[in-house]
């Protein structure tokens, strides 16, 4: 179809036309350079047939309305609104450079599985947005995602296309099985979920949730669920028959993945997801850590909508999946509040901790000296780290006051005494009277040595498993 503008002319009184970016059923988009403020934009204006229908008129104002409302960064910016002087509608919104997943998957083909989540995930940061202000968009599909850049280079993903997916069919106009047109008769019919083909008036978001999955299905395997070559066929197929499995379609796929496609494409709503906060947490056990800021959005939209959500820590970390390490996600989690609050205690807990870590160990070597063969016989135990160190003398800390309290006997009178400080080394504790070799005649001398001091922690021998050690472990 050819454009109704041509190069060089001059729309609204400040728009002059660069280029045609596309022409569709309903619309043409042109780049344009505003001549006021020296910036090129994308403008986008109905065509004279569809102009002269109320309720295309109404739905294109209602796409401008939509996107002004929605402030998510994954939607294109709606910068100004008129009428040329044709009397048709036009919307000005910000010039994007890239292309949409659809021209992306017809070049590259199935995308990688955590690029094709992380694009779905700000896609639904969008869609969260969306249906937190009570719009359903009715007409998702890849053609609608616009991949681009941000400043730093990192992907940005931005949903075009709010509003107008409703339109009417012009008459005597056949259906268009590619559906990649700026404006789509009825939606999508590849991406049309059972109800919406059924009766586009009674869709809920339950709709997008649909488009979605068959979304991601697409850029896992390159296909859509359902293929056919006639209009009817393809709503037989979508209304009775079961998707293939993505697995079947793209070998290696995570059997949990599979299943998430699966549930967005059950043919009752009420067995998908709610809505797109339990899509995207289920979808973070399989996403890449940038990906983590997009799905606590999306949570965080929602609820402040008052749609009910579930906790995204359950699901990421029962996977495995790993945390972001940006300073947004950790001033987000509650993990770091109540780390931040026992912060201010670690010092004396540590302190604590040597104390009475030391104390065990004592007690330790005061219990099993009997039984130890002598220290030339074992091997050196290698020095611990200061880190573990620490660790231990935490890990001591419940069992040591007790068995201080209850064990170690008082020191009679006349025995050595004890290390100076418990903090600064093991205490040197004397032997019990009945232990001493002078005590016991009958065993041999190598077998009970003489008492002396025990060694700090780090040199301290590796004792053998007994009852004591095994509680202090």
């Amino acid at each position: 179809m050819d454009a109704p503008v041509t190069e060089g002319e001059i729309l609204a009184g400040k728009y002059r036309v660069e280029r045609v970016l596309g022409v569709g059923g309903m619309g043409v988009v042109v780049a344009a350079h505003h001549l006021q403020l020296d910036k090129r934009v994308a403008l986008k204006f109905l065509l004279p047939e569809a102009a002269t229908n109320a309720e295309v008129v109404a739905r294109f104002a209602r796409e401008a309305r939509a996107a002004v409302k929605i402030e998510s960064e994954h939607v294109a910016r709606v910068i100004d609104v008129g009428s040329l002087e044709s009397g048709a509608p036009y919307m000005v919104m910000e010039y994007l450079v890239g292309s949409d997943l659809a021209q992306r998957l017809a070049e590259h083909g199935a995308i990688p599985i955590e690029d094709a989540i992380d694009y779905l995930l700000q896609a639904c940061e969008a869609i969260a947005e969306a249906h937190a202000a009570g719009i359903v968009h009715r007409d998702l599909k890849p053609a609608n995602l616009f991949l681009t850049r941000r400043a730093d280079g990192s992907s940005l993903v931005k949903v075009l296309d709010f509003g107008i997916s409703k339109a009417t069919q012009p008459a005597g106009s056949q259906p268009d099985m590619s559906l990649t047109k700026t404006a789509s008769v009825m939606g999508s019919p590849l991406y049309m979920a059972p109800e919406q083909m059924r009766s586009t008036r009674s869709v809920d978001a339950r709709a997008d949730i649909w488009a979605l999955g068959v979304i991601l299905y697409e850029l896992l395997s390159g296909k859509v669920p359902f293929e056919a070559t006639t209009m009817p066929e393809l709503c037989a197929m979508v209304l009775t028959e079961t998707p293939p499995a993505l697995r079947d379609t793209r070998p290696g796929t995570p059997a949990g993945l599979s299943a998430i496609i699966e549930r967005c494409l059950k043919k009752d709503p009420a067995e998908r997801f709610g809505n797109v906060s339990e899509l995207a947490n289920a979808l973070s056990s399989f996403a890449p850590p940038r990906s983590r800021l997009s799905v606590e959005r999306i949570s965080r939209v929602l609820r402040a909508a008052g749609v009910a959500t579930e906790s995204l820590a359950p699901a990421a970390e029962s996977a495995g999946a790993p945390r972001m390490g940006d300073s947004t996600s950790a001033a987000w989690s509650p993990a770091s509040t109540s780390s931040s609050r026992r912060s201010g205690k670690l010092p004396w807990l540590l302190g604590l901790g040597g104390v009475l870590g030391a104390a065990a160990l004592g007690l330790v070597a005061l219990r099993t000296g009997h039984s130890d063969p002598p220290a030339s016989s074992q091997p050196p135990a290698p020095a611990a780290e200061p880190q573990a160190a620490a660790a231990a003398a935490q890990i001591q800390l419940a069992p040591a006051p007790s068995a201080v309290e209850t064990a170690a006997p008082p020191a009679p009178s006349g025995a050595p005494s004890a290390a100076p400080s418990l903090a600064s080394a093991a205490p040197q504790l004397p032997r019990p009277a009945q232990h001493r070799p002078k005590d016991l005649p009958a065993k041999p001398a190598a077998a009970a040595p003489a008492a002396e001091p025990v060694a700090p922690p780090a040199a301290t021998p590796a004792p053998k498993k007994s009852p004591l050690n095994v509680g202090l472990k």
